[in-house]
């Protein structure tokens, strides 16, 4: 079982979290902020990551520290799942809808860190969640998770659809990404010899 436990502690967020990205969506999550939890929790059902955040952050200032530094843990996290990455297909995309909108992701867990964020959410707010806190939490994700993530939409209207669609199409692709290719599952998938 590819799995990890932690916890992170700064004077602006207190973070306990555990990952199993061999597991089967289930989620336990409490971050402080509703449209968050929510998207944390549809992210484990598709990815079939089983996931727990408990999260204790500044949010009488904003949502912005507990956002950022919930993708920072949870990308570390993602690293110490996979470890050497010995027989993880490495790649994963899909186009997905989600109502209106249409959203392309695409991952490479090949040990480096882009993120190509290509999304007009036109609300400021989902609910008191600020909407640019979306890239805020992509970014720290992509960085400390160690992979390439592009997300680029190629409909969409509603902000909290287009936030959703992309939510779950990084969970999806992740979920196929993490998977271990049965060919090469002795196999660290690149040439360099390690991820």
């Amino acid at each position: 079982m590819r799995t990890f436990a932690t916890e992170r502690n700064t004077a602006e967020t207190k973070i306990k979290l555990s990952l199993n990205i061999d597991g089967t969506g289930t989620s336990d999550i409490d971050t402080g902020c509703g449209f968050l939890d929510h998207m944390l929790t549809l992210f484990a059902k598709h990815s079939g990551f089983d996931l727990t955040v408990k999260c204790d952050g500044d949010t009488n200032v904003d949502y912005h520290h507990t956002t950022e530094d919930i993708g920072i843990v949870l990308g570390s996290a993602l690293v110490q799942c996979l470890g050497d990455g010995k027989g993880i297909t490495r790649y994963g995309s899909i186009i997905l809808p989600m109502d209106e909108a249409l959203i392309v992701c695409a991952v490479d867990l090949g040990g480096r860190s882009c993120l190509n964020f290509d999304l007009d959410i036109p609300a400021q707010k989902v609910g008191d969640f600020d909407t640019e806190l979306v890239e805020e939490f992509m970014a720290a994700f992509s960085r400390c998770g160690k992979l390439n993530l592009h997300l680029k939409q190629l409909s969409g209207s509603n902000s909290h659809h287009i936030i959703e669609g992309a939510f779950k199409a990084l969970a999806r692709a992740l979920r196929t990404a993490v998977s271990i290719d049965e060919k090469f599952q002795n196999v660290i998938p690149s040439t360099k010899g390690i991820i």
